[in-house]
């Protein structure tokens, strides 16, 4: 079945090093050479296949989640690394306290992949972000633009509608009568409705990063997303330059976007 790797978790966190190992490490590294012992945070870690990508060149990890589940197969997956103490692991609201004074000013890099598309503000967020970072520290982000064919994150319905490109700009009424129409089980159509109101575009995102303080260090928009070569087989394509210097327009045509922030 189509898109049975977002069930199949351990074929996730392969898709995921993959992606990490071959693109997103390289695109860091046109800016931030990464060596071993430095620090890296993974905001929304999941099973943490993106930071596995980290440790095996000698990072020292830190991922944190909401995710039980998702957690317990990141320590399964991680085990020999929990054990000589390269990787840890928190089931941690960024935002506590205690987790704020622990690691204050302590990481090179932090990482957010495919995650801001799903936090409520966002401005506040950037702002807190800082917290973490070391003195010429930098942050990655990766995520799908909201207006992009599969923006509102589909591809998890269980209905045709994971085929259904677009229809996730439709008004948030007639959004919802089509998710509730096609059999969508409730706590699915409250997950996109979700997502429909904290998606993000590329010009926002922008505008945050100035707002906050941020210099773009570097940025890359693709076409077809890296992860695409591994969930489809579809050969990664970086967008057309001179539709990626339009705003707005770009924003439909375009799966995925990275940026190296500090």
């Amino acid at each position: 079945m189509p898109y049975d790797f977002h069930q199949k978790r351990d074929v996730y966190f392969q898709h995921q090093n993959k992606v990490t190992e071959k693109y997103i490490i390289p695109f860091i590294e046109r800016r931030m050479k990464i060596t071993p012992g430095m620090r890296v945070l993974e905001i929304g870690c999941a099973e943490a296949g993106v930071l596995k990508a980290f440790t095996d060149r000698g990072c020292k990890a830190t991922g944190v989640d909401l995710a039980a589940d998702k957690l317990k197969i990141a320590r399964e997956m991680m085990k020999d690394e929990l054990k000589t103490a390269q990787i840890e692991f928190f089931r941690n609201n960024i935002y506590e306290e205690r987790f704020k004074e622990q690691f204050r000013n302590q990481f090179d890099l932090v990482i957010l992949k495919d995650v801001i598309e799903h936090i409520p503000e966002q401005q506040n967020l950037l702002s807190y972000l800082r917290t973490f970072l070391k003195p010429g520290g930098a942050i990655f982000f990766a995520f799908p633009p909201w207006l992009m064919p599969f923006g509102g994150h589909q591809q998890m319905c269980n209905s045709f509608l994971k085929m259904t490109p677009y229809f996730h700009l439709l008004p948030m009424p007639v959004y919802t009568l089509i998710l509730k129409s096609a059999g969508e089980p409730p706590s699915k159509v409250r997950s996109l409705i979700e997502n429909k109101r904290t998606g993000i575009t590329i010009e926002r995102f922008e505008r945050i990063l100035k707002n906050t303080g941020y210099k773009i260090l570097e940025k890359e928009f693709y076409l077809f997303n890296p992860i695409y070569e591994y969930k489809f087989g579809l050969k990664p394509r970086r967008q057309f330059p001179w539709l990626a210097r339009i705003p707005y327009l770009r924003d439909f045509f375009t799966t995925a976007v990275y940026y190296l922030a500090r």
